[in-house]
This record gives structure tokens, sequence and C-alpha cells, in this order.
């Protein structure tokens, strides 16, 4: 009785660590497998994990690389993935492999779903789970003849370019296969989110929009734009999200001007604004924030003009969305071409030139597994989730705004604001910011 109950607890265990995160039913990431199967060619793919860190690298945790995460839903590291579609009398096969358990490896990193774990199966959704010693006899046995052809992923960094080195040495290959790149592949699929992605978007997003409303409340002259990055960073961790989706951006004064500014390290000064572009990643799917408010509570003239054309700018772009069009910088249908027009036709620099100069990165990216999503330059379809998000950075001025919300083209490809619960009108900034002061006094 003793032993089984400990064998109980054990299992518990393991699924609380090889699935922690929110996770879409197996069912999901099968048709992703399948569908990936379909658009093969007839080549098999082979995706692994990464390693898990050790020595200084560890302390950042392991996550997982986004397209094997896409593929399976797992979490745990050490793991390989062979997709084999139907062919030449050979059915449709998948096969997860996971090391052996590694008792002396989990008093350090904690329990690992691994292949001799009872029911991985059914937790997984793979009709086969095989040690991952198995692979290259498996890899053997499924390649076809006279030709064969391995799609992978060829990055040189890539998880998969050290094993793969392994199986060539070890003749895992025959001399007549051939090596393909499944990244554009899977960049198609991942373009079109389907309902259980947009749900964890969603979340991430929620808890996000919610880490800004605590800033706007802490916001004051004389405190540090580290006190903000570390609340934003609390707010979102503890609505759930695991990690932040980029490293914060929380910049005043002329540091509102600087793009990618990661220091947070200045003193939130009278007078000026803070661009705050922070959010969260909630189970492996990222959001994307920025807004841009007075470390005071109130706009001056100035720095209004300017956040009123950046709105403006943005509000240009969303009502010119539909289903087809390009964010590129230049085309018929470009979103970018639409914000610049509308910035470049309003307002002046002190030298009396058109402020589109200070518009000096793209107006939108996809987002995803990855805060910077695959398929940058693909017309925006149903399915799609995007950023709109264009700036005005004056150094002379010292005055950067940036205001930037999160979009879904839903299946009848209606553009929806996933962040719209936060406000962007310059009123409404104001307003909110003189309320938490009145009610933290």
């Amino acid at each position: 009785m003793r032993k089984r109950a400990t064998a109980a607890v054990l299992c518990v265990l393991i699924s609380i660590t090889a699935f922690a995160m929110e996770r879409q039913p197996n069912a999901d990431y099968r048709t992703r497998r399948e569908a990936l199967a379909q658009k093969s060619n007839g080549g098999v793919v082979l995706l692994f994990a990464p390693m898990e860190a050790e020595g200084p690298n560890a302390i950042y945790g392991f996550r997982q690389e986004d397209n094997f995460y896409y593929l399976t839903g797992l979490s745990d590291p050490d793991a390989a993935l062979l997709i084999a579609p139907a062919a030449g009398g050979r059915p449709y096969t998948e096969i997860l492999f996971l090391a052996q358990q590694n008792a002396t490896q989990e008093k350090w990193t904690g329990p690992k779903l691994s292949a001799n774990t009872p029911d991985a199966k059914q937790r997984t959704g793979f009709d086969r789970v095989a040690p991952l010693d198995t692979l290259r006899d498996e890899l053997v046995h499924v390649l076809p003849s006279p030709r064969a052809t391995v799609l992978t992923d060829k990055g040189k960094d890539s998880p998969g370019a050290a094993p793969l080195e392994w199986l060539s040495r070890a003749n895992a290959f025959p001399n007549y296969t051939s090596f393909g790149d499944v990244a554009p592949l899977l960049a198609e699929l991942r373009l079109k989110k389907d309902a259980g992605e947009i749900a964890l978007l969603r979340k991430a997003t929620d808890a996000s929009v919610a880490s800004h409303f605590a800033a706007w409340k802490a916001i004051k002259p004389g405190g540090t734009e580290r006190e903000i990055a570390a609340l934003m960073q609390y707010e979102f961790g503890k609505r759930g999200c695991e990690r932040p989706a980029y490293a914060p951006i929380v910049g005043s004064g002329f540091y509102s001007t600087v793009l990618h500014y990661s220091a947070d390290s200045a003193t939130m000064k009278d007078g000026d604004v803070v661009v705050m572009d922070v959010a969260g990643e909630y189970s492996m799917y990222a959001s994307d924030i920025t807004r841009t408010v007075p470390v005071n509570g109130k706009f001056t003239a100035r720095q209004r003009e300017i956040y009123d054309i950046v709105l403006g700018a943005q509000q240009a772009a969303i009502a010119a969305f539909k289903p087809g069009v390009s964010t590129l910088r230049a085309g018929p249908d470009s979103l970018y071409q639409v914000a610049m027009d509308y910035i470049n036709s309003r307002g002046k620099d002190k030298h009396g030139n058109p402020l589109g100069q200070y518009f000096i990165h793209g107006l939108s990216h996809y987002v995803g597994l990855n805060v910077h999503d695959v398929g940058n330059a693909s017309p925006l379809q149903p399915g799609a989730v995007f950023t709109i998000e264009p700036g005005i950075y004056i150094p002379e001025e010292s005055l950067g705004v940036r205001i930037e919300d999160i979009f879904w083209v839903d299946p009848q490809g209606k553009l929806v604001n996933l962040s719209g619960a936060l406000p962007s009108g310059a009123d409404e900034v104001e307003r909110l910011m003189e309320q938490a002061k009145v009610t933290s006094k």
C-alpha cells in the first residue's frame, strides 16, 4: 500500500510539472501535426526540444522552443518529435520521444514527464511515446526509399543542430536523404490562430492591461522606472503569466525616445512623460502593449499635441483595415503608409519640418508564441494577431510617444482590439491618473 501511495504521489507531481501552464486539448496539437504532414509533400518532420539549461543559464529557467510547443504542447526539455505522412503503404505516423526518468537530475530540477511515465500517451495525446535513445532506430525504419526528405529546423543554433549531427554520424540517414527547412511550413500554420490560442492571448493581454492600470496609480515625480517595471511584472505574474513577453521598457524623459531602452534605471521627473512598453507571457503566448503617460498626471500642451497625433495615426490605421491589407512600409494597401501620411500631415518639429522623420520603426508585427511572431511579410487575414503601434520620438525635446495595442482579425474579418480595455485617449489617461492620486491619499 505504501509503495502504491508513493507511486500515486509521484504521478501527480509529474503531471503538475509537465503541464503546469494552461494547455489546449490534445486534439488541437494533433490537428496541427496532421496539417503539417499534409504540407510536407511526403517529407518526414523531425524536431527537437532544447536541452535543459545547465550552469549560469539555468537561473533563467527553461522555455520550450516555439514550434515544438505548437505541435506538442509539451513544456519539458530533452524530447524529439517525428511525423511521417502516409506514403507507399505506410500509415500516418507520429512519435513523441522522451528521455528516460533521471532521478538524480530530478532532485535538482523536479519531476519530468518521461518515456516510462505510465500515462504519458494519454496525457500527451500521442499514440506512441518512445524512449529518446530509440530515435535512430525508429528513424531508419520510417524513412522511405529510394529517396527521403527530412524536414527540420536547419538553423545552426537550433535545438536540433547537435542531435542531427549525432544522428548523421550514427548513419541514421541513408545516402539518398535530403534535408529541408520546416520553418516556412510551420510559419504558414502559425499565422492563423485557433480559438484556443486566442483564449490564451486574451489572458496574457488581460493580465498585461491590469499591470498598466497598476503602473498608472504608482507613477509620480521622484519615483524610479525600475519600481514601475517591477510592479508591472508582479501584477501580470500574479494573474498567471510565467514571465515577461520581452524585456520591460519603462523610459521617461529623454529615454522615452529610446526604442528598446531596458535599463529602466532613471528617476522620473515632474514635467516628463514615461513610455511603458510592458506585457506578460501566459502559457507561452505573448502580449504586447505600450502606453505613454505624463509623470505628474497632466500633459503639457506640446506633449498632448504629439500624443494626439500618434493616437490619430493609430486610429487612421484601424479605420483603414480590411482583410488582405499589409503592414509593410510600401504598397497600395499599406497600413504603415496610412499612419505615416497622418503623422506627416499634422504638426511640425522645432525647425518647421514634418514629424514623419521621427516615426522610425514599423507599424506592426505578428504576435503569438513569440512577441515578434512569424509571418511579418504576410497580408492580414482572419486568424491573424498583430500590433498597431505608431510612435514619434524627438530626442531634441526629450519627448517620445508610443501607443500600441494588440489586435485579432476574427473569422468574419472584423478587427478586434484585445487590449482595448486600457484607455488611450489623453483626457481619460489624465482622469484615471487623477483618480489614482485621490484614492491613494
